[in-house]
């Protein structure tokens, strides 16, 4: 398969997201196109804002999802909508995995995945790759992996749903299905705090850092407060097929690791 360029290529930066258009981003027909523009254009400083703004949690969050796929040596993982390729490479030097695929659908993050394998001490590059595909029309044989994770990204695709059922059909029975997912404190202080971080503070501080004028630290906040709670989102994966779908809230509720297994 083609290495892509070890760096992203220069393109202007366009708005991606307008405050009119931030009402109710879940439902926008062209969702699509404007996720895949907005991540091109914060590619260059995603993963430093990712550390900063998580408090450097964001490592220790895909810690815990490699630990929960039980991954095994004879094992192959994809790992959807991977951006810049950090959970992918966890799944490759982290667990005995015998091939961990990435794929995204932003050219500009996998530009900046690919040269990261090359930096990892005695990974054999055979064992990890990385591709542009679509999470909602993945390219993949029926029943050709044993885990499937998405990290942060299920609630950008267009139609959720959609995904899940390709989710399922990909994984093998007895499959694993991880998903990490931002989520909503229950706890009344945490989630105040929560707020008026994510909401007031965060879009001021990661926009400046990554220099953005493409409204994807607007989007985000948005994203998450109008997307489905861990419990609903559990809901959706057992609707498409899977059983013993078991959330996990991580660092007080702000996100979540959800596990589920397509029956064998």
């Amino acid at each position: 398969m083609p290495e892509t360029a070890s760096q992203p290529q220069t393109t202007p930066q366009t708005t991606a997201w307008t405050d009119a258009e931030l009402t109710d981003v879940h439902a926008r027909a062209d969702k699509h196109d404007r996720v895949r523009a907005m991540f091109g254009a914060i590619a260059r400083r995603y993963d430093l804002n990712n550390r900063v703004h998580s408090f450097w949690r964001d490592q220790a969050w895909r810690r815990f999802a490699v630990s929960a796929a039980n991954v095994q040596p004879a094992d192959r993982v994809l790992d959807v909508a991977c951006g810049t390729g950090d959970l992918t490479l966890a799944f490759a030097t982290r667990s005995p995995a015998a091939q961990v695929v990435g794929v995204d659908f932003t050219p500009e993050m996998l530009q900046l995945a690919t040269p990261k394998t090359r930096k990892i001490r005695n990974l054999d590059p055979a064992r990890v790759s990385f591709e542009q595909g679509d999470a909602m029309d993945l390219r993949f044989d029926d029943a050709s992996f044993d885990v499937l994770s998405i990290a942060f990204g299920i609630r950008n695709v267009q139609e959720p749903d959609r995904a899940l059922a390709e989710f399922f059909r990909v994984l093998k029975p007895g499959g694993r299905l991880i998903v990490l997912e931002f989520d909503k404190p229950t706890n009344p202080l945490a989630a105040w705090g929560n707020a008026l971080y994510c909401q007031r503070i965060m879009p001021i501080t990661a926009t400046l850092l990554a220099g953005d004028h493409s409204g994807a630290y607007r989007y985000l906040p948005k994203s998450v407060s109008a997307f489905a709670t861990s419990a609903e989102l559990a809901a959706a994966i057992e609707s498409a097929g899977f059983e013993d779908v078991t959330p996990k809230k991580l660092t007080m509720g702000v996100c979540a690791c959800t596990r589920a297994i397509k029956p064998a």
